[in-house]
């Protein structure tokens, strides 16, 4: 039985120069996220005088109360949150279905489809013609024009169909000898197989949804109801760092002792946070399956 040769002094070096680079990529990485962790559960007062690192020298959460005492915050998570989990799947099973046609060789309008899907990556209407679509199509002051507008989106459906095309599309005609119909196709095979580059685009279109608040400022401002949280927290940035009659109401409303006690530098990193930390705890639960699209590309022959 042979042993195990060692590794040599060039192996070991190495590694120890692999090792010492991915730790420093990781301390690049991780130090601004931790520092604008710190400074977010910093006393204000404090943060001015600078020095944080990664951890807080006056540990408080003044911060973070002054801004979920604000008003309409609340129902701005909500529908927040809404909008991401409808806007998500919507647009991921429309954009796999679009992508499920163009994919297909015995699809006759294939090219033509194909060719004005991604002209409208290089053209588009512009602010004011989308703004007169969506009032003709009655979607402003509702809900759905978080929704509706970007359930289609042509660089989301190009890159499932380019996954699809990689497909044996014999799979398909052997599906549907045995009797299976289209959608029968789609829901049972094809939509399993591609569970990797899904996983993706739904990442993609999270993202989106949950920063989105320019939408809201166009078409949905004057209903309260319908606000979002990135729209409210805009207001908060905006209204503490402007020296403007809404940074004096919006002190007056939160009282002289939270005004006192918290700092436009703290309010900033303190909405970093709370934009930043839903996206970190989806992320996760969606990383095992770009490792499988990985493996899934390098076996594929």
């Amino acid at each position: 039985m042979m042993k195990g040769s060692r590794k040599g002094w060039d192996d070991r070096l190495f590694d120890l120069i692999n090792y010492s680079f991915l730790t420093v990529v990781l301390l690049v990485t991780l130090y601004p996220f931790l520092n604008v962790l710190a400074i977010s559960l910093n006393e204000s007062t404090d943060t001015v005088r600078g020095g944080i690192t990664i951890f807080p020298r006056e540990f408080t959460l003044a911060n973070y109360q002054t801004i979920f005492e604000y008003d309409n915050l609340i129902t701005g998570f909500i529908n927040s949150t809404l909008r991401t989990v409808i806007g998500t799947v919507l647009g991921v099973v429309s954009s796999a279905m679009v992508a499920f046609t163009l994919s297909r060789a015995d699809f006759q309008g294939r090219k033509a489809f194909s060719t004005v899907l991604v002209l409208t990556l290089y053209f588009s209407g512009g602010l004011i013609p989308g703004y007169m679509l969506m009032r003709d199509l009655q979607l402003i002051d509702t809900f759905w024009v978080y929704v509706l507008p970007g359930m289609v989106n042509a660089f989301n459906i190009i890159i499932v169909r380019s996954f699809m095309d990689g497909l044996p599309f014999a799979l398909q005609e052997s599906a549907k000898m045995d009797g299976a119909n289209d959608f029968a196709i789609f829901w049972r095979i094809i939509l399993p197989l591609c569970t990797p580059v899904l996983a993706t685009i739904a990442l993609f279109i999270a993202v989106g949804q949950w920063n989105s608040w320019f939408d809201t400022y166009l078409y949905n401002s004057s209903n309260p109801s319908l606000t979002t949280l990135q729209f409210e927290l805009m207001k908060i940035l905006q209204n503490t760092t402007m020296g403007s009659t809404d940074a004096n109401a919006f002190r007056d409303a939160q009282g002289q002792e939270a005004a006192s006690s918290v700092s436009p530098e703290s309010i900033k990193m303190a909405i970093s946070m709370v934009t930043i930390i839903p996206i970190l705890l989806v992320y996760p639960f969606l990383q095992r399956f770009f490792v499988q699209g990985m493996t899934l590309g390098a076996v594929k022959s």
